[in-house]
């Protein structure tokens, strides 16, 4: 069975940092170009970040630049998004995606396309 399971998420004061990280059974990341994508309670779904299949592209929103790390361990299947510099404007559900399309679609496009697989999220709460 095809799984992403998301974990790190939880309370974190502004100014603070989480990890979170995407898991996957069932198949190899490997040949996957990851994203991360964010809902806000009453807001879209934003797509914030996204990694090639060998690590090589990355993207990342405006609104995470600069703060926002992804990265991934294809031997242990694992893609992790490093989130320092919290704002209480970072709080929402982190779902991380998984698409079967060539490493430079992450850096050309972005994450908001062509994804195949999704977990179902982690609560990432930023408050004081």
């Amino acid at each position: 069975q095809v799984q992403l399971v998301e974990s790190g998420g939880g309370l974190v004061q502004p100014g603070g940092s989480l990890r979170l990280s995407c898991a996957a059974s069932g198949f190899s990341l490997s040949s996957y170009v990851i994203g991360w994508f964010r809902q806000a309670p009453g807001k879209e779904r934003e797509g914030i970040s996204c990694i090639g299949s060998d690590g090589s592209s990355t993207y990342y929103g405006d609104s995470v630049q600069g703060r926002f790390t992804v990265s991934r361990d294809n031997a242990k299947n694992t893609v992790f998004l490093q989130m320092n510099s919290l704002k209480p404007e970072d709080t929402a559900v982190y779902y991380c995606a998984a698409g079967l399309v060539p490493s430079y679609y992450c850096s050309d496009y972005g994450p908001d396309r062509f994804m195949d697989h999704w977990g179902n999220g982690t609560l990432v709460t930023v408050s004081s």
